[in-house]
């Protein structure tokens, strides 16, 4: 993919690191990472571990090893909560410490602090310097946009979100921004457009958590309980454990308000107790 192609040459020109087989972990790592399996994220966790093993100041390969516990939480495929939590931290912590300079280990860094562990300040003041060491860095607008999402900043997040697609519209992540700019629209209460942006992150990818929720409760509040069903039933699939009781542990919400919106959506839609 070019965007990726052009992205790696300008990576390589930075050096992240100067051990050469670090960074061939690291980039089968990220072919692991695109995958978006189970088993992909947990054989891509691997690489990006044995990445830092060889090279213990790689800044970038901590970034992407965090945001893989992000996406085992967005999938519900977390098995120790706990400890996954504090081992985020950890690899987002030396992530922004090891790379002040690295747009990329910022980023991802940042993302994994706000979703993960819960610090949003500090996730959006690291994306803010990201976006300034690199303001074409895609990742860092998709970063930015979520953060700002769980900040309740959904106007912002909805342009950044934006930004990030115009800079690559064939992107990776294009699911995550189709996906993010869905659920900053429920939460400003435009359930359509929410709706809308869902159904096209699930024609990109169908196992994909997020926008089924999403989908679940903006149909159910916008009166579409059919739909609403689905989507609910399509849910249960994909995490069985999830209920309205544990429903915040999918996400990352600064103001009480949104995550009351997203459950009474969900318990509109059929989500049990």
């Amino acid at each position: 993919m070019p965007q990726l192609e052009r992205a790696e040459i300008e990576r390589a020109k930075r050096k992240p690191t100067e051990s050469l087989d670090a960074y061939d972990y690291f980039l089968r790592g990220m072919a692991s990472y695109y995958q978006r399996t189970r088993e992909a994220i947990n054989e891509a966790l691997r690489l990006f571990y044995k990445a830092i093993e060889l090279d213990p100041d790689f800044a970038s390969a901590y970034g992407m090893a965090a945001w893989c516990y992000g996406w085992r939480k967005i999938n519900g495929w977390m098995i120790d909560r706990a400890q996954e939590i504090a081992e985020t931290a950890r690899l987002a912590r030396w992530a922004v410490e090891l790379g002040p300079d690295d747009a990329v280990a910022l980023s991802r860094g940042a993302h994994a602090l706000g979703y993960v562990v819960g610090d949003l300040n500090a996730a959006a003041t690291f994306i803010d310097r990201a976006l300034v060491l690199n303001p074409n860095l895609v990742g860092a607008w998709y970063a930015s946009g979520w953060v700002r999402a769980y900040l309740g900043e959904s106007e912002i997040a909805i342009r950044h979100f934006a930004h990030a697609m115009r800079l690559s519209p064939l992107d990776p992540h294009i699911i995550g921004m189709q996906a993010g700019t869905a659920f900053a629209h429920f939460l400003a209460g435009r359930y359509d457009e929410a709706s809308s942006w869902a159904d096209m992150a699930l024609w990109e990818q169908t196992n994909y958590l997020t926008p089924v929720l999403i989908a679940a409760a903006s149909s159910a509040l916008a009166r579409r309980l059919a739909d609403a069903q689905k989507f609910i039933a399509r849910l249960r699939e994909l995490d069985p454990a999830l209920r309205l009781a544990n429903v915040k542990d999918w996400g990352a919400f600064r103001r009480p308000e949104d995550l009351a919106r997203l459950k009474n959506g969900l318990q509109k839609a059929g989500l049990p107790e």
